[in-house]
Order: structure tokens, then sequence, then C-alpha cells
């Protein structure tokens, strides 16, 4: 494939729900726009159907729940690459997240993009996340992520 066919067809990514632990309306990702080993672009469209959204827009709030899902899919799309099955994790703290509006608008669309700052063998991870508005490009939440993916979910939840 040349340069110009690479450019004129962008990769195709795998559903957003066939990378996260999540199901139904809990899923708040719409698709995965670009990711790598470090990185994950998903977006999200706020309309009046999206789970929590009230007639002016989705609190505030929630972004931290768009930045913890693209974590996941980040993860899940790396199993994927491996023919692994997506496993479950758990978002342990948020540091600093900051919003410049209390809610995002009914009708926009949004750029949630993540980036691996740290990873540990023993599944403890950190991201540096970010909203921005898709129209307009300006940034509208930031926040460190920190989360915990353990080798079985399932042992570590009956071991604690």
């Amino acid at each position: 494939m040349n340069q110009t066919t690479a450019s004129v067809f962008p990769p195709v990514f795998p559903p957003v729900r066939s990378l996260v632990p999540h199901d139904g309306e809990m899923v708040l990702l719409d698709r995965v726009l670009a990711a790598d080993a470090e990185t994950l672009t998903a977006e999200v469209a706020i309309r009046p159907e999206t789970l929590f959204c009230k007639p002016q827009g989705v609190d505030a709030w929630v972004g931290i729940e768009y930045m913890a899902q693209a974590i996941a899919a980040h993860a899940g799309y790396l199993a994927s690459l491996r023919n692994e099955p997506v496993k479950v994790g758990f978002l342990l703290g948020t540091r600093r997240y900051d919003c410049s509006q209390p809610v995002f608008a009914t009708g926009s669309v949004l750029e949630v993009q993540i980036q691996r700052v740290l990873q540990g063998d023993n599944g403890l991870g950190a991201f540096e996340c970010a909203i921005r508005d898709q129209a307009s490009g300006v940034s509208l939440a930031v926040a460190t992520i920190t989360v915990f993916q353990p080798a079985d979910a399932k042992e570590f939840l009956q071991r604690s």
C-alpha cells in the first residue's frame, strides 16, 4: 500500500463494544478513532438518548467515566492485537480532573484522548487524559487517571 492510499483510507478499529468489558447502555464511547501501543482517541456524541443526558447535556463529572472507558478500550485494543480476551480493570483514582464547563452540551461531539505514562508489571498504570470538542478542537477537560488490571479479576475480587 502506498502513502497516498494509506492517507485516503484511515485504519478501521474494532467496535468499542468488543474492546471494553461493559455491556448495554453502560458502553459510553461511540467509536475508536485512533490507537497505538501508548495512546487511544475515542469519540462520544452527546445525544438526547445518551446515558446520563439531561435536556442541556451530560454533566461534566461523567467525563471521568469517558476517560476510564477510553483506557479500558486501549487495554482491550492491545489485548485484541495479542489475540487475548478483554479483561476487567479498576479505576483507582483521578488526579486533578479539571473541566472548563459544567455540562457537555447536547449535540456536541467529544474526542477522548488517553496516553499511557506509566505501566507496571503488577497491573498498575497511569494515563494522562483529555476531552476535546471535536468541532473546535478546544480542550474541555484534563485529568491523570490511575488504574489497576489484575491478571485474574475474579481471583483478585475473591481475595479482597
